[in-house]
C-alpha cells in the first residue's frame, strides 16, 4: 500500500517547505492535532480496518500539502542540499551541458567547470552533468580554454528547488507550490 501513496509535502507554520513525509507520519501528525493548515488540492483517502462493534470501515483523509504547528524551520536556515550524482542529474535534466545530449543517469558525468587541479571547488556553482566525449575533450580546462559553452550555469538549488528534485512521485499542486518559492532563473542557452 506505502508504495502507491505519494509523499506528502510538510511545511512550517509560516508556509515554507521543510520536508516530504510519508502517510504514516502524516496521519500521526493527524492525530496528534499538530496540523496548523492544509495547502494542497490533492486529497489522500486513508482506508483502516472495520471496527468490530458497528462493521464500518475506519478512514482519514490527508492533504498532499500540510501545515505543521512543531519547530520545523529548514527552510528559514537556507539549507543548501547535499551534491550528489543524482541531485545533479536531476538538477541538469538529465542532459550533458555542454552538447546537449539527452543522458541516462549511467551514462552520465560529473564535470568540474573549473578543473580542480586548478582550485575548482567541488561545490554546486562548479558542478554540471555531461557525457563522455564532451568531458574527455574538455579534459584538465577550464570551458573557455577547450573553446566550449556551457548550455546554462550551474547553481545552488535551493531547498524548495531540492524538494522538488528529491521526490520522484511529486503531485502537481506540490509542484506548484514549491516551483513559487524557487527563484527564477534564466538559463543562457547558446547556439
Amino acid at each position: 500500500m506505502a508504495a502507491t501513496i505519494p509523499r506528502i509535502l510538510k511545511l512550517d507554520a509560516g508556509g515554507l517547505p521543510v520536508e516530504w513525509v510519508d502517510w504514516r507520519e502524516a496521519v500521526g501528525l493527524y492525530f496528534t492535532d499538530k496540523i496548523a493548515w492544509e495547502a494542497g488540492s490533492e486529497k489522500i483517502c486513508l482506508r483502516g480496518g472495520r471496527s468490530r462493534s458497528t462493521g464500518l470501515r475506519s478512514q482519514i483523509e490527508i492533504d498532499s500539502i500540510i501545515a505543521v504547528r512543531d519547530r520545523s524551520h529548514r527552510f528559514a536556515r537556507n539549507l543548501v542540499p547535499a551534491l550528489t550524482r543524482r541531485e545533479l542529474f536531476h538538477r541538469d535534466g538529465g542532459l550533458c551541458l555542454y552538447c546537449g545530449t539527452r543522458l541516462s543517469f549511467s551514462q552520465m558525468q560529473i564535470e568540474h567547470v573549473v578543473p580542480r587541479s586548478k582550485g575548482g571547488d567541488h561545490a554546486w556553482t562548479n558542478v554540471v552533468s555531461t557525457c563522455e566525449g564532451c568531458n574527455r575533450f574538455k579534459d584538465d580546462r577550464t570551458p573557455e580554454q577547450a573553446g566550449m559553452t556551457l548550455l546554462a550555469l550551474p547553481y545552488e538549488p535551493n531547498l524548495a528547488e531540492w524538494l522538488i528534485l528529491a521526490n520522484r512521485r511529486i503531485l502537481a499542486d506540490q509542484q506548484a507550490f514549491l516551483e513559487r518559492l524557487a527563484p527564477k532563473r534564466h538559463a543562457r542557452f547558446d547556439g
